[in-house]
């Protein structure tokens, strides 16, 4: 795959484009993340890039309490500060998202930092912010009808999906099974993930796997086909984030 740092500052530059083109009425609109406004997301992404790449005094990982859902620890930081003003927002974001690549890039190997409910190498912690600007980006864009094609950085969200199965599986109180994905990328081509002699088997199209995973679509709205005894299970639990 290509670099997880600089495609994830691409994907930053990307959704700054589409920021900056809203007007102010489309910040105020619903997006698809349920509750939030266009202003709520942005806030949201800033708030979560600002714990890695500029905390402030008090700010700390993003790492809820055994009492408080990952969900509802975000929900309470968006509360505490919506009412900015777009501009603002943008700005704040921009300044957290820009920085965030290169503080992931420079801590040195072997660093592991804390985050939800587990500690993620910088290369990990890059994928999940790729993928959750790419959901949050999709939520803001979808309602609003604004054009956000699918690209080949997709294949870090299908990995990050794939590589977190285990993680979905015990979630959801099943044993561990592994599972073979074939992938069909953006461009027509194939994505292998995992041992091509498991026994259960994914395959269709990167985009709804990605989706699926992101919780942006069901099994059934997909075009993805399971195979072998752990195959459905891994559709129903599939997912890019940890919660």
């Amino acid at each position: 795959m290509a670099d997880i740092f600089d495609d994830l500052a691409a994907e930053y530059r990307r959704l700054d484009a589409v920021l900056a083109s809203l007007t102010a009425e489309q910040w105020d609109r619903p997006s698809d993340a349920e509750g939030w406004s266009v202003s709520d997301v942005v806030l949201h992404l800033a708030q979560t890039e600002e714990m890695i790449s500029g905390p402030s005094e008090g700010q700390e990982a993003f790492l809820p309490s055994a009492e408080t859902s990952v969900d509802g620890m975000a929900a309470d930081l968006v509360a505490a500060e919506r009412g900015a003003p777009a501009a603002d927002l943008l700005a704040r974001w921009r300044a957290a998202a820009f920085a965030t690549p290169g503080a992931l890039r420079a801590h040195p190997p072997g660093t592991r930092l804390p985050w939800v409910r587990t500690s993620l190498s910088p290369r990990t912690l890059a994928t999940t912010r790729l993928a959750e600007h790419w959901a949050h980006a999709l939520d803001i864009t979808v309602p609003l009808g604004v054009p956000y094609p699918d690209t080949e950085r997709l294949r870090h969200i299908a990995w990050l999906a794939h590589r977190t199965l285990p993680y979905a599986f015990a979630v959801e109180g099943l044993p561990d099974a592994p599972v073979f994905c074939e992938l069909t990328a953006p461009d027509g081509t194939r994505w292998p993930l995992g041992d091509p002699s498991a026994p259960s088997r994914i395959t269709g199209p990167a985009s709804d796997f990605c989706r699926l995973g992101a919780r942006r679509l069901t099994p059934a709205q997909t075009g993805l086909t399971a195979e072998g005894p752990h195959g459905a299970d891994a559709l129903r639990v599939l997912r890019n984030y940890a919660a």
